[in-house]
């Protein structure tokens, strides 16, 4: 099975200590990598074919996509733990060098870079690249601003929404609880009514009850007064006979 090609493209603004800053363009291959290096007057080109970075990977006991890989982390934007250097070589040729920690360990890679045929080329290539993508750049910030724009709108469409939703049910709770309290107090009103109302039937019954009582009380003394009356008429009378019978 063929891996389809994958083509990547950065462009890096490298400040380098004691020196002026480069730019440094990489186009990033499944296999291989090509690097462009400018100052702004000269520039540089490093053309890395398949046999070169399988071999410098090996050296590295590294598969080449992972060789690739870190290459292009440390090229494609400036590391801050890293050294990077652009120094003199042979022939107009510069050496473009970084270094990076493996294990504990401090490693540095270079790269040769060869004078350019055609510095004028490179260095109009380089910055048609930058304002492309500046470009792309500016497009985003304007389609995430208004994207943002929109949220923003939304996000206060429904904060009004949700307010007025809040009033609402504070305004549905508080005549809830109004028509609540106005039936409780009915309830209660009627209430207090039935129980006023079964308070005097009581009282009534319970007056009626001692006028009987009484009139029950009035009637016996009554009676035994009576009695008694017709109790001492009796001996009276009995009395009376006694004392016929002994004047006889």
């Amino acid at each position: 099975m063929v891996e389809s090609e994958k083509t990547k493209h950065t462009c890096l603004r490298l400040e380098i200590s004691g020196a002026d800053p480069i730019f440094v363009k990489g186009t990033w291959h499944n296999s291989h990598f090509d690097i462009s290096v400018t100052d702004g007057s000269s520039s540089w080109i490093c053309n890395a074919t398949e046999e070169e970075v399988a071999e410098r990977a090996a050296q590295w006991d590294q598969p080449v996509s992972e060789y690739l890989e870190l290459a292009e982390r440390y090229l494609g934007f400036q590391q801050s733990n890293s050294v990077y250097g652009f120094s003199d070589a042979l022939e107009g040729s510069k050496r473009l060098s970084w270094t990076f920690e493996k294990e504990g360990t401090k490693l540095e890679w270079r790269w040769k870079c060869k004078p350019s045929h055609d510095s004028k080329k490179i260095t109009v290539g380089i910055l048609d690249f930058l304002m492309e993508a500046n470009i792309r750049l500016s497009e985003e910030v304007v389609n995430k601003t208004r994207s943002f724009e929109k949220m923003k709108s939304e996000a206060e469409r429904c904060l009004a929404q949700g307010e007025k939703l809040c009033d609402e049910k504070t305004e549905f709770e508080n005549a809830t609880y109004a028509k609540f309290l106005s039936v409780l107090n009915s309830k209660k009103a009627k209430l207090r009514a039935l129980r006023d109302k079964e308070d005097s039937v009581r009282a009534v019954a319970e007056e009626e009850s001692t006028d009987k009582a009484e009139s029950f009380d009035s009637g016996r003394s009554d009676n035994e007064q009576s009695e008694e009356e017709a109790s001492k008429k009796a001996s009276s009378s009995k009395a009376r006979g006694r004392k016929r019978a002994v004047r006889s």
